[in-house]
């Protein structure tokens, strides 16, 4: 696991600390959101998991390794992969195949090897077809999915995403999400930055921060239990958690903490076959 205890940083020495004593545990296999608000320090956070950043005070552990020892650092961020939000920032690479087997070719492994694990990579992100095209000829999603597949390419246990989708078009958005959630499926663990609040709707759990703080970590239908708490914090709530509780302020009896359209769809099913027999009676 990765467990962070009384983690605190800080940029400038004059200023208070980005990150405030921060406690918490991301297990095998878990996929957590991290929400707040912009400045809260949720980027500072999740580059403490692979070393970019050491604490100031208290320590982060990957797998039992403190990322604080520079014997370790090496390691660590071979367990521990990144994307960013801009997959331009991380595309090295004049072909698709060639970024992707920057990294393993990093960790001086054999040429059979690094095109074995190329084209694992890009067959996980479906983007096998473009191997031989140039990064700069694809579209902003295909660039992160090319990025993902980079990550990949290294074997990572954890992977880190930075708000991947936040440029990114509805229909990109979907293809990049989609490839996280197999990626979580066949056992990688995901860590997942996001403004967007309909994205953490299939986590495991999620991360609340705001001012350097962890306010709350719980299941998704716990968080969006507390929609006017969210809303005081700036945050946004998906249209069907909204319209959900709306139905209930005007005294309709729908379950609460549904969050996907098709809950909805089902509970407003059911909503109008009960109003419907209260008519007829």
């Amino acid at each position: 696991m990765i467990k962070i205890e009384n983690l605190i940083h800080v940029y400038d020495t004059k200023q208070e600390p980005i990150l405030k004593n921060i406690d918490a545990e991301i297990r095998e296999g878990d996929h957590v959101a991290i929400i707040g608000p912009n400045g809260c320090g949720k980027t500072t956070f999740i580059r403490h998991l692979n070393g970019l950043l050491r604490p100031i005070a208290g320590d982060v552990w990957v797998n039992g390794m403190n990322t604080k020892d520079p014997l370790t650092v090496h390691e660590i961020r071979k367990k521990v992969g990144m994307v960013f939000q801009n997959a331009d920032s991380q595309i090295v690479g004049m072909s698709v195949e060639e970024d992707v087997a920057f990294g393993p070719g990093n960790l001086g492994l054999p040429p059979p090897e690094i095109r074995k694990r190329v084209e694992e990579s890009l067959v996980l992100v479906d983007m096998e077809r473009h191997a031989k095209r140039a990064p700069h000829t694809l579209s902003s999603g295909e660039k992160q999915l090319v990025t993902i597949a980079g990550v990949l390419a290294m074997k990572p246990e954890y992977i880190a995403f930075d708000e991947p989708t936040t440029s990114l078009d509805p229909s990109a958005s979907k293809r990049v999400l989609e490839v996280i959630r197999k990626l979580n499926d066949q056992g990688i663990t995901v860590i997942h930055v996001t403004h967007d609040m309909d994205e953490i709707v299939h986590t495991d759990r999620v991360i609340v921060m705001n001012e350097g703080k962890i306010l709350l970590n719980e299941k998704p239908s716990e968080v969006f239990d507390r929609l006017e708490w969210l809303k005081e914090l700036g945050l946004d709530i998906p249209k069907v958690t909204q319209l959900m509780w709306q139905l209930r302020r005007m005294g309709n009896d729908v379950r609460p903490n549904i969050l996907t359209i098709d809950e909805a769809c089902l509970e407003l099913s059911s909503l109008f076959k009960r109003l419907e027999n209260q008519t007829t009676i």
